[in-house]
């Protein structure tokens, strides 16, 4: 159940940590009685640890997991970094969840590409679960995922094997150099969409990563005829505090907060070319 101020955290405790690369964790989180609030994929929340201060992530877990939230953390601030410092049974902060989430209605009846980018592949997560538990809803699942090497992949056995192993569902990994024991494909992902050469008809992309990685993800799928509204994708980084007050993630008239963070490309070609 959510607070009933959106501005007033509630307590939820780590019951689990997992290390996914040098300086990305996954925590698992439960709140007093169970999950803390409902979400949809794709929304966010903000967590805090005081004294420090907080900041928000996306939920990467699917909301048909009723056991706890995930949240995979790149430590790049003091809040991750605090974050980074606990261990499971300590409690943190928890607030929201914020944002509109991906348009799972809209999309049902589809095939979908998701395309991931490093902790980029984090909000797709959520989604991609989501999708396997309601997998009689949409179409042929592809999912293509790359990071700098091997080492900076996140949730490698559950991307190979549990995702590989889902019915009419494709996985294709990448990395962008080559490195020892690594057989799999070796390339940037944006040139991968291409090489692949996916077709637009009745599918949607979901792409989310470095903005550098998107910028170029949305130029191959343009390549590959994919329409504005065929693509969508979330940017949920330039959230700040999760309700539309401190200015921060303001495009034109548009809050990302409020109003994202998921769009699709024709609703981001409306808006000022700054995101």
């Amino acid at each position: 159940m959510s607070s009933a101020n959106p501005l007033m955290p509630q307590m939820a405790t780590i019951i689990d940590i997992t290390v996914e690369t040098p300086d990305i964790k996954t925590l698992r989180v439960v709140g007093k009685d169970g999950l803390p609030f409902d979400f949809m994929p794709g929304q966010c929340a903000m967590l805090s640890v005081p004294p420090v201060g907080e900041a928000i992530f996306s939920i990467t877990s699917s909301p048909t997991c009723r056991e706890c939230l995930e949240f995979s953390i790149k430590d790049v601030g003091s809040v991750s970094g605090a974050l980074h410092a606990l261990a499971p049974g300590q409690q943190i902060g928890i607030r929201g969840p914020y944002g509109n989430g991906f348009p799972v209605e809209e999309i049902k009846g589809k095939n979908l590409l998701f395309i991931g980018g490093g902790i980029g592949l984090a909000p797709l997560r959520s989604l991609i679960g989501y999708g396997f538990a309601n997998r009689e809803e949409y179409g042929h699942i592809d999912i293509v995922y790359g990071a700098r090497s091997p080492a900076d992949m996140i949730r490698k056995s559950e991307v190979k094997e549990t995702w590989g192993g889902q019915s009419d569902t494709s996985v294709y990994l990448t990395v962008d150099a080559e490195f020892p024991d690594w057989n799999g494909h070796v390339g940037f992902v944006p040139s991968y969409v291409t090489e692949l050469a996916f077709t637009p008809e009745k599918r949607v992309a979901i792409t989310c990563g470095p903005p550098i990685m998107i910028k170029f993800v949305l130029q191959a799928l343009e390549k590959l005829q994919f329409s504005p509204e065929q693509v969508i994708t979330t940017l949920e980084m330039k959230m700040k505090c999760g309700v539309g007050k401190c200015g921060r993630c303001n495009l034109g008239s548009v809050y990302v907060c409020k109003d994202g963070p998921v769009f699709s490309l024709a609703q981001l070609n409306a808006l000022p070319a700054e995101y």
